[in-house]
């Protein structure tokens, strides 16, 4: 019997998707005992403010499209069907629900796992999810509880992927301010917005 695939889970609005964030999927997977990376395309962050957010679709269109060559990473739009707002802990459950014979794992960066103790549940995905981290620049020392003696929580892992300073902040606002950031996404995404005239 094949033993069960190992599937990391990356959720972000992906508002829009960019190199930065394919870099760190396509690192995890590459560089980590994961199988596959889900980028799952969440409908809508109780933390963020819905009016800055193109539509659901067209958001999980564009990471379709950022991942046609990549078959270790998938779209997901898992949350579409789930009640709003979403939380981790729910979707963890869905999908396990769903896919029995997968063993999903969190992919978070160093900034989220700060905060991870204000997650709903968080005691719950600390004990049944394992959870794989990304380093960030960010201010201050990740939240002590998670470290003992100096070492990592025995849940997560850290992944010494490059550290990305690029936002969907950032290449909305540069848009909008009429910049080439054609480097900085996918070219078949950069074109898809260009054509949309999203974010002008």
């Amino acid at each position: 019997m094949a033993s069960e695939k190992k599937i990391g889970l990356y959720f972000g609005t992906f508002n829009p998707i960019h190199s930065g964030h394919l870099t760190i999927a396509n690192y995890m997977v590459e560089y980590s005992d994961l199988d596959e990376v889900w980028m799952v395309v969440t409908p809508h962050n109780p933390h963020k403010k819905k009016k800055t957010l193109l539509d659901d679709n067209h958001r999980l269109s564009m990471v379709r499209i950022a991942l046609e060559e990549y078959p270790k990473l998938k779209a997901s739009n898992i949350e579409f069907g789930l009640p709003q707002p979403n939380y981790t802990v729910n979707t963890l459950a869905h999908l396990e629900e769903k896919f029995p014979n997968k063993q999903f794992c969190l992919i978070m960066g160093e900034d989220n796992l700060k905060g991870f103790h204000k997650w709903k549940n968080y005691e719950v995905i600390l004990k049944r999810y394992p959870i794989y981290v990304y380093p960030r620049i960010s201010e201050g020392v990740v939240d002590h509880q998670f470290y003992s003696e100096g070492k990592l929580h025995p849940s997560i892992t850290k992944v010494d992927a490059p550290i990305m300073e690029l936002s969907s902040t950032f290449i909305r606002k540069a848009i909008s301010e009429g910049k080439n950031i054609r480097p900085m996404l996918p070219f078949e995404v950069w074109k898809y917005l260009d054509e949309m005239n999203f974010y002008k």
